[in-house]
């Protein structure tokens, strides 16, 4: 569901993907590449457009560049069958930030960053405000925090690890249900790719 010509146009067009184009600069070894140049090493090197959807869930763009499936002119079983791909491809939508690993999401930042301000709030009371015969009581306080920020991040790895395994068992799903619903000809894949994202326009 991801349009390989969109992503190398947008790789070499997009400002966003600047550090990506330089890795395809370096492998194809000019600082000119045009899109065909791209797309071939695009393919020999898959890490490139990992990167390109990585940088996508970073930045809330949606990798599955395919639109929900008109229901107006279809019939009976055709509709059902598009209704359960829309429902599907919603739910991928929604999920799609999970395919982020943890370790670089903005869950983990949120985290370290209240954890952060804990331990400032902490030296504060304690030097600042003279609060010395309090301090065992506030590093008590600032050491729960710890544990209590460790459990939820480890709650939270738990979701995202759920997620990503929900969404490749959708994904996987829902290009079958595409393909069944194409060989029907109740719909062409074609007229379901969404060329250029509107975030960049």
């Amino acid at each position: 569901m991801i349009y390989l010509q969109r992503v190398a146009t947008e790789i070499k067009t997009v400002g966003l993907y600047d550090l990506i184009l330089q890795d395809v600069q370096k492998f194809a070894k000019k600082n000119r590449v045009s899109v065909e140049e791209i797309l071939e090493i695009m393919e020999q090197h898959p890490q490139i457009l990992e990167d390109y959807k990585q940088t996508n869930v970073e930045y809330n763009l949606s990798n599955i560049h395919v639109k929900d499936i008109p229901l107006e002119n279809l019939k009976d079983e055709c509709k059902n069958q598009a209704e359960e791909v829309n429902a599907k491809l919603k739910l991928l939508r929604d999920i799609e930030k999970y395919t982020l690993d943890f370790e670089q999401s903005s869950t983990l930042v949120i985290i370290f960053s209240v954890e952060f301000f804990v331990l400032f709030s902490v030296q504060y009371f304690i030097v600042l405000i003279d609060l010395k015969e309090w301090q065992w009581w506030i590093y008590g306080v600032f050491a729960f925090s710890i544990l209590v920020a460790w459990l939820y991040a480890k709650k939270e790895k738990k979701k995202y690890e759920e997620n990503s395994l929900l969404f490749e068992r959708e994904y996987a799903k829902t290009l079958q249900l595409i393909a069944a619903l194409e060989e029907k000809g109740c719909i062409k894949k074609s007229d379901l790719i969404v060329a250029e994202c509107d975030e960049h326009v």
